[in-house]
């Protein structure tokens, strides 16, 4: 049981609660002004520990500095691409905000105000800073509450003051959607026409394309099997399993079986069928300063919606589903994790079986 004394300093008369924490370990709290409020502590220490939610206040006097390093470090076991992208948020946007700041001093309200201010940005400043985009924000925003998710798990804080902070809302990008046509007068002028083709008829993501090696290609079954991930992350390419570690299989169309032959012909199993310089991985198109890519020169050569080679991705789910495939066959061909991520990527695409519920119901009820 915790217990109750007086003492004396310049402000006059005080009390301290001196009590065990849950480890058996003794520890004090001082500076009551009356011995009321050193009861009502003491008693809420007992309560708190018969309860479970004891929490010490030495761990809660840790900054989000002394916990970030730990907790970004235990992400490491996630894919380069994706944990560069939660150490650059740490590193700009999170720990020179929030380094030094004890985690029992932050506030749902200082939160908010960071997260505004990230989305908003501050135009009178010196020079003005312009807001985040919204995906910077959530990002940034996650890291932080995933710190203090981790510091209310460890009994440092009794709840999370970050969570249920107003974050902004992503805008959805439209997709682009090339036609037969389109696609075939982009391959004809690019520099890779099979690759073209293949991204845009079999919705592989372009670090899978790229990774194919011969052994992944089944030219008697015409089907092609995705074993691995080639990703350029900080100028170098880090080759795994595919996205959500899920490997599939995935049909190509008859006319691109001679291409296909022929990216194939007269190498080694374990040879990419796509390479790059030296027989390494192909990198992605990007266009720098005052350089023009492959990939945009094909699209103005040919007059085309201006497309990248992720946008040949959304193609193929157009002509999956134009073709008249469900929506089960079009997750499983581009390695969705669920039909309901199929849906909410595509919704678009799927309006036509909208129309047919509605003509179902009228033919049902004019019955």
């Amino acid at each position: 049981m915790a217990t109750i004394e007086s003492y004396v300093n310049q402000s006059g008369k005080r009390y301290m609660v001196r009590y065990r924490k849950p480890d058996r370990t003794q520890t004090m709290k001082r500076g009551f002004r009356t011995k009321r409020d050193a009861e009502a502590f003491a008693a809420t220490v007992e309560v708190s520990k018969l309860r479970g939610e004891y929490i010490d206040p030495t761990l809660a006097r840790a900054t989000v500095a002394e916990l970030g390093p730990g907790w970004l470090n235990r992400k490491r076991q996630l894919k380069p691409s994706s944990f560069r992208p939660l150490e650059i948020a740490w590193r700009l946007h999170v720990e020179p905000v929030w380094g030094k700041q004890s985690i029992s001093e932050i506030v749902h309200s200082d939160v908010q105000a960071w997260v505004t201010g990230l989305t908003v940005g501050d135009a009178k400043a010196k020079p003005p800073v312009k807001g985040k985009a919204a995906a910077t924000v959530i990002r940034a925003y996650g890291v932080l509450a995933a710190i203090l998710d981790e510091a209310v798990r460890d009994r440092r804080l009794p709840v999370n003051p970050a969570r249920g902070v107003e974050l902004p809302r992503r805008k959805k990008k439209p997709h682009v959607y090339l036609s037969h046509d389109d696609v075939s007068r982009l391959a004809d002028v690019s520099k890779y026409p099979t690759l073209v083709r293949v991204l845009a008829y079999c919705g592989f993501r372009w670090g899978e394309a790229v990774a194919l090696r011969v052994k992944d290609v089944d030219p008697i079954k015409r089907r092609i099997r995705i074993e691995q991930n080639a990703v350029r992350v900080d100028g170098k390419i880090h080759v795994g399993t595919p996205k959500g570690h899920e490997r599939r299989t995935v049909p190509y169309p008859r006319f691109l079986s001679k291409a296909i032959d022929e990216a194939c012909h007269k190498k080694h199993s374990d040879d990419l069928v796509f390479p790059g310089v030296a027989g390494y991985y192909m990198r992605p198109p990007h266009t720098g300063k005052n350089r023009v890519s492959w990939m945009d020169a094909a699209v103005q050569a040919a007059k085309v919606p201006r497309v990248t080679p992720h946008d040949l991705r959304h193609s193929a789910a157009s002509f999956a589903v134009s073709a008249g495939a469900n929506v089960k066959a079009v997750q499983r061909m581009l390695g969705h994790s669920s039909a309901a991520m199929t849906l909410d990527v595509y919704a678009e695409l799927f309006d036509d079986d909208l129309d047919a519920v509605a003509i179902a119901l009228d033919a049902a009820v004019s019955k």
